[in-house]
């Protein structure tokens, strides 16, 4: 069973353009939203309304930095954390190019930082390119489930 992409995103535009360009690149994994660090910290731990969701991590998080109620970087602190989810590839994708809010997403252990690209054509692209490498191509951590590009364990 693939694992899903958990996508952290509240800008309902960029949300759009999102799973359009992971739709167009044609991963078979379950993209998961979540429109706040909340949220998103309640699936990954499996609590409050997401306490009967399936065990396991998603492939890969794609991290907003600037959300509401909980922001990416309080959720990065939050997952590199606790121990059952630090494994987890997190990707910060934003549009802040701030120096700061680089240096202090790779302090606390981000795998990639990427700044959304403002055209259209460039931003599928950068999705597109992002969800193949991290769903299909990356190696997951020990005790991870990798399933080939068939689809066969």
């Amino acid at each position: 069973m693939l694992k899903p992409i958990l996508l952290v995103e509240d800008d309902k535009r960029d949300l759009e353009l999102t799973l359009i360009a992971l739709e167009r690149s044609q991963l078979a994994n379950d993209v998961v939203v979540m429109r706040d660090g909340e949220q998103a910290l309640d699936y990954l731990r499996r609590e409050g309304p997401h306490a009967d969701r399936a065990e396991g991590n998603p492939a890969v998080v794609l991290l907003d930095l600037k959300l509401p109620k909980v922001n990416g970087i309080e959720v990065l602190q939050a997952v590199r954390g606790d121990a059952a989810l630090r494994a987890i590839p997190i990707v910060m994708l934003t549009s802040s190019q701030e120096e700061a809010d680089v240096l202090r997403s790779y302090e606390l252990g981000v795998n990639a930082y990427v700044v959304k690209p403002v055209a259209f054509d460039q931003f599928v692209s950068a999705i597109a390119d992002l969800g193949i490498f991290w769903a299909v191509l990356n190696e997951p951590p020990p005790g991870s489930l990798k399933v080939s590009r068939r689809g066969e364990p």
